[in-house]
């Protein structure tokens, strides 16, 4: 029986280091020289890189940009920051790994499934991410969780990663919900998405 994630209340944030390396130790047994692993970017992606090297997959990481996929991409338009997607490996028939940052409301990784499945259709998919809001609004679950994090209502849980590639988990308060921005994360963190 796998054991759960640690949870943690709305003041205290787990060291998003100290997570990655549990990941690595979660996915170890799981993964087989087959296995291939694709971020969301942009945290996702930036936690992909260290987990797939960690493990030493053999087979080259994907990358989804899933702006198109969004069901919010009418209300939020274009993205200047927009990438193309990058799969580097035959999707059909393969066990292959999504990693994302943060689990929300299961809308990104809706997204994301749906963009994979157009590349090819898997033999499985599994969803790894480093921290769990455990707030979702469609039926997505994470097979591998760092951690679940209570978030403070009107703020979102962000990745940051700074000039040396330390990861960091930061709150900051959303704008949609009234605030004002005011980053509460570490200082010197890089851009969160």
């Amino acid at each position: 029986m796998p054991t759960l994630p640690p949870t943690f209340p709305m003041t205290t944030l787990p060291d998003a280091e100290a997570l990655v390396g549990q990941l690595v130790d979660q996915l170890r047994p799981h993964v087989s020289p087959d296995t291939a692993m694709v971020g969301i970017a942009t945290g996702g992606a930036w936690l992909a890189e260290r987990l797939h090297r960690s493990l030493g997959l053999a087979i080259p990481l994907g990358l989804l940009d899933i702006s198109f996929y969004r069901d919010d991409y009418s209300s939020s338009g274009l993205k200047a920051s927009v990438k193309p997607s990058r799969i580097p490996f035959d999707v059909d028939d393969r066990d292959i790994l999504l990693v994302d940052d943060v689990l929300y409301t299961g809308r990104t990784t809706r997204a994301a499934l749906n963009e994979l499945f157009d590349y090819g259709r898997p033999r499985s998919v599994h969803l790894v991410v480093l921290a769990d809001r455990d707030e979702r609004q469609l039926p997505v679950a994470a097979r591998f969780v760092g951690a679940t994090v209570r978030v403070p209502p009107g703020c979102s849980l962000e990745l940051r990663r700074d000039a040396h590639g330390i990861l960091a988990l930061a709150l900051e308060a959303r704008l949609d919900a009234g605030n004002t921005p005011a980053p509460a994360g570490p200082s010197g963190a890089g851009a969160g998405r």
